[in-house]
């Protein structure tokens, strides 16, 4: 008879369980909902970092106008009285003089340095460009991330609240013998440690949270839900393409190019440095004592280079060139082993969620409540209910984290080769 009533008791719980599980959780209410891509895009819009890349290039750009302008004319004039003695006679009157001083550069110096400006306002274009590159990858992991860790937070407490629900109406019966009192123990440490999970999960939300709001912009505060996502990777090309696309696209390895190519201007100018420049001079001058005197002409000088001919400089920018290239080399190198290691984590983690069969999670989910119906009902033993309500939570975050190192090495393929991988990464909102 007791046995009976406790069927029933279960029975009534394992049907209170089902109502309140049928209700939505909704993981922040009120807060909008963004797709990934439309997150992307805002970040990009709003980021506070990118104005200095902005800057940065815009103060380049003046710098290029300043490398081609050449030095200020110079203007100079005097004025003053001037006493003539001839003799017992003597007269007075005023003097002046005004001229223009124009230096010109050694031929090709100008050139030069317009050439080195334009150089670094390229670095500056690459270095806005992989920027805002590398900010679109960051704020798209951090939205996945930020999504995956909702999905497990929600999960584990749905599984965890299970496990607290069933504790209470274990504890309700009257635990007689000692297999009831250690399901009881075995149902309450499960409960602890999934309640735990839950908080980690939460944290994980949290974080993510948080550094999202950062590149936007956003209060600390501010809540966002991210839309379900449908990442879909696609075959990573072979090596021979992943490498070619690495030598045209590389950020990286297009700054230590340019940076050559700019070092050698600087070789060249610092060659131009040691030769003079020529400063012309165009004057005139009048004096008024006794006579009016009046005088037109040009000077020209120019410094000799006796003692001073920039050999340090040459020296130093030589040096500088060579280092440029050993850069450029190790930089070569670095990156053709870069590009093998993320081809061979994305075709990995690709791999291993094509193993993946799409509905399984959903498929541990209903067995994780199937087992939890039936164990009220005393159909189940204890061990494989708390096995498969583990294995439920494992198997989604093994999928969740899976995807997110997936969705990370197809994201660092990019950026080092220029070619995409992830086909969609788009969402709509529920």
């Amino acid at each position: 008879m007791r046995r009976g009533i406790a069927l029933l008791m279960c029975a009534f719980a394992s049907m209170t369980f089902e109502l309140r599980a049928a209700e939505p959780r909704e993981p922040m209410p009120g807060a909008p909902s963004i797709t990934l891509d439309a997150l992307v895009a805002d970040v990009l819009e709003r980021n506070q970092e990118l104005r200095f890349y902005e800057a940065e290039l815009a103060a380049t750009r003046g710098e290029r106008t300043t490398a081609a302008a050449w030095e200020n004319t110079e203007l100079s004039g005097g004025v003053g009285r001037k006493e003539v003695r001839a003799g017992n006679l003597s007269d007075e009157g005023t003097a002046w003089a005004v001229s223009l001083k124009q230096r010109f550069p050694w031929p090709g110096r100008i050139s030069l340095k317009k050439a080195i400006a334009d150089r670094q306002v390229q670095l500056a274009e690459l270095g806005l460009a992989r920027f805002k590159a590398a900010l679109a990858a960051r704020a798209r992991l951090l939205a996945y991330s930020l999504l995956a860790a909702r999905e497990k937070s929600d999960a584990a407490s749905d599984v965890a609240d299970r496990f607290q629900r069933l504790r209470q109406v274990l504890v309700q019966r009257d635990p007689t013998g000692l297999t009831p009192q250690l399901e009881i123990r075995i149902i309450e440490a499960a409960e602890l440690t999934l309640h735990r999970r839950a908080t980690e999960a939460a944290l994980e939300v949290e974080g993510a949270l948080l550094e999202v709001n950062q590149l936007r912009g956003e209060a600390w505060d501010s809540r966002v839900r991210i839309s379900p996502v449908d990442l879909t990777f696609g075959p990573a090309p072979d090596r021979e393409a992943l490498l070619a696309g690495a030598q045209a696209n590389n950020f990286e390895l297009q700054v230590r190019r340019i940076e050559l190519e700019q070092q050698g201007f600087r070789v060249d100018l610092a060659r131009k440095e040691g030769r003079p420049s020529i400063a012309v001079a165009p004057y005139y001058s009048e004096e008024q004592a006794g006579d009016r005197e009046k005088q037109l002409g040009v000077g020209v000088s120019l410094a000799l280079p006796l003692w001073d001919r920039n050999r340090g400089g040459i020296a130093s920018a030589e040096a500088r060139r060579q280092q440029a290239q050993t850069s450029l080399e190790v930089t070569q190198m670095d990156l053709d082993r870069r590009v093998l290691e993320a081809a061979v984590a994305y075709r990995t983690k690709t791999g291993e969620i094509a193993r993946w069969r799409p509905e399984a999670v959903e498929e541990f989910r209903k067995a994780a409540e199937l087992a939890d119906r039936h164990y009220r009902l005393g159909a189940v033993p204890i061990a494989t209910y708390v096995e498969l309500q583990k294995q439920y939570l494992d198997a989604m975050a093994a999928l969740l984290d899976t995807r997110r190192e997936a969705l990370d090495a197809a994201q660092e393929l990019e950026n080092l080769t220029g070619i995409a991988v992830l086909r969609a990464a788009g969402g709509a909102p529920r």
